[in-house]
């Protein structure tokens, strides 16, 4: 089981490099229908408006079409990459967004806009990398990026420890503290994205966005919205 457990590890790891290249559930049993996606109007479709420092440490708290989860950053694990999180949740970015590829064993994959000029003002604001301080153990979060400095509005959360990615650069900047059996919940049924696998076309959802994704993977859950807590 672990020779298994190590070998999907390490393609999956592999498929990583092909993750933000692309600028590049039946629904489940009373979820609410994801809210319509905000228009390209609020500070979140302008990336030159959201440089704000994080705090040292904060929390943030996602709702999802599968319930709640909370997110706790420590800005010293990797400050370029906790500040553009903190941006994002702060803005109100994370609304009606997609978990577009989530890989049970594996992780769980979101951070692209449902609405193409949201994620097409986005494409190009990279930051840049953090050395790898902490790793990538089950629930930690991290950016999912195409190779150096190419961090832009995707994440994942690791589903199991993946301390395998650590030495490939991805540097984790906080770790799911409450709701992790939400995470575990969330819709994993179409796997890997395509071409590899059966899951949603990243260079659709960049194109498309959520039009495409709920027309195509109705089963996908979303994230309703995120805050920063007090």
């Amino acid at each position: 089981m672990f020779k298994r457990s190590f070998l999907l590890l390490s393609a999956h790891a592999i498929a990583f490099a092909l993750m933000a290249s692309a600028e590049e559930p039946k629904p489940a049993p009373g979820a609410s229908t994801p809210t319509k996606p905000a228009t390209p109007s609020g500070d979140f479709a302008d990336p030159s408006k959201l440089t704000a420092k994080a705090p040292d440490s904060f929390k943030a708290k996602f709702e999802t079409t599968k319930g709640s989860f909370t997110i706790e950053v420590t800005r010293d694990s990797a400050p370029v990459g906790a500040d553009r999180f903190y941006n994002l949740v702060k803005s109100g970015y994370f609304q009606d967004v997609a978990f577009f590829r989530v890989i049970p064993g594996f992780m769980g994959q979101f951070g692209i806009h449902g609405d193409p000029k949201v994620s097409s003002a986005w494409r190009s604001a990279r930051i840049q990398d953090d050395p790898v301080k902490s790793g990538n153990k089950r629930g930690a979060i991290s950016f999912a990026m195409a190779g150096p400095n190419t961090r832009t509005t995707q994440f994942f959360i690791n589903l199991v420890d993946n301390t395998n990615l650590d030495g490939m650069g991805f540097a984790s900047f906080g770790k799911v503290v409450e709701g992790m059996d939400v995470v575990d919940k969330i819709n994993g049924e179409y796997g890997e994205g395509a071409p590899r696998g059966r899951g949603p076309n990243q260079m659709r959802i960049q194109s498309e966005g959520n039009a495409y994704l709920k027309a195509e993977f109705p089963g996908l859950d979303y994230i309703k919205s995120a805050t920063v807590l007090p």
